[in-house]
């Protein structure tokens, strides 16, 4: 695979920021009980995490490296700011739900952990293909769980109803619990569970034992002692 294929397609499935990576969960617990909310949400992150490694890449040989955090962090919170403006300038309602999530950008592990593991030592292209590619991993898993969500817990997507909802004659009652917090989470599990049972390259090595139990190699040298 050449390099811009793989920087772009590995963080969907095989280096997934959510599902391997584990960074930027909590934003997915947050922002992801309807799908117009989580759309809006992947937008800003996209355009803030390619934008700002971009130019973190690009003036990389000119930060010192005892500020370099601090000025990755004042790039980041720049684009924020902008997104929040436009946000509440042309998207009023939206920006009102997502409120504090939009300015908690900044402190999304995700999008610090790329510019400073990744633009930092590399060049402009290469920076800003790695985080469009993260940034989409990112967005996959938040409109996979939003949809699930919405489905479930609305009866609608993009606020179109699919589903016959009972109190309007049909059969469907929606389920109040998938608008709750730790329904993303039992969904990301299971879509964890489900990967990693198709992609068993993805499953960790164990690193521990039951109590009272010992480790294989041993157990085989008792045996056949």
């Amino acid at each position: 695979m050449t390099s811009w294929r793989r920087y772009l397609f590995e963080p969907l499935l095989n280096n997934n920021p959510i599902t391997i990576q584990m960074l930027g969960i909590c934003s997915a617990l947050a922002v992801t009980t309807n799908l117009k909310t989580a759309l809006t949400m992947c937008i800003a992150v996209i355009v803030v995490m390619t934008v700002s490694s971009g130019i973190i890449s690009a003036i990389r040989h000119h930060i010192p490296s005892s500020i370099r955090l601090i000025i990755q962090i004042t790039i980041i919170a720049s684009m924020v700011i902008v997104i929040d403006q436009i946000l509440q300038a042309w998207f009023f309602e939206i920006s009102r739900v997502l409120s504090i999530f939009v300015s908690l950008i900044v402190t999304n592990c995700l999008v610090m952990g790329r510019t400073e593991g990744f633009a930092m030592h590399n060049g402009v292209v290469p920076s800003i293909l790695d985080a469009l590619g993260n940034a989409a991993g990112y967005s996959l898993i938040l409109i996979f769980v939003a949809s699930i969500r919405e489905i479930l817990g609305m009866g609608t997507l993009l606020g179109i109803p699919l589903l016959p909802l009972a109190e309007h004659g049909g059969w469907f009652e929606p389920m109040a619990f998938m608008q709750k917090a730790p329904s993303a989470f039992f969904i990301i599990g299971l879509l964890i569970w489900g990967i990693r049972s198709i992609k068993t390259e993805q499953v960790e090595a164990a690193k521990i034992t039951l109590h009272g139990t010992l480790p294989m190699s041993a157990t085989s040298r008792e045996g056949g002692s």
